[in-house]
């Protein structure tokens, strides 16, 4: 029978025959390590998520309001990162971050509009 050795550091494993790592510190390393890319895109897009629903927050904080490109832009605000999509019957796109909304109206302006909780 051949020896079981840990997936991490492949020092020799003694206990249980399930027993997949020495120390809680390989396995921690070790699962870090597994799709480390996935996660670190998966990170970055909330981060980026989230810095637009601070943006919307900040600048909208009646409920509704109207304000221009340049504003969510100078902020930060990528306009390719949004949560959902929701279309009116007229055929209005609002973009949303969460429970934030934005709709483009003429002039490069944008009605921001806040989802009741």
């Amino acid at each position: 029978m051949e020896a079981r050795k840990c997936l991490e550091c492949s020092e020799p494993l003694r206990g249980r025959a399930d027993q997949k790592f020495c120390s809680d510190y390989c396995r921690n390393s070790y699962n870090n390590k597994v799709d480390k890319d996935t996660k670190n895109l998966i990170r970055n897009i909330n981060n980026r998520l989230k810095k637009n629903y601070k943006i919307l927050s900040e600048l909208n904080t009646k409920g509704k309001t109207k304000v221009s490109r340049t504003k969510l832009y100078d902020k930060g605000f990528d306009f390719k990162l949004f949560t959902s999509l929701y279309q009116t019957k007229t055929g209005n796109t609002y973009y949303y971050v969460y429970n934030q909304a934005y709709l483009e109206l003429e002039n490069e302006l944008y009605l921001l509009v806040k989802l009741d909780d």
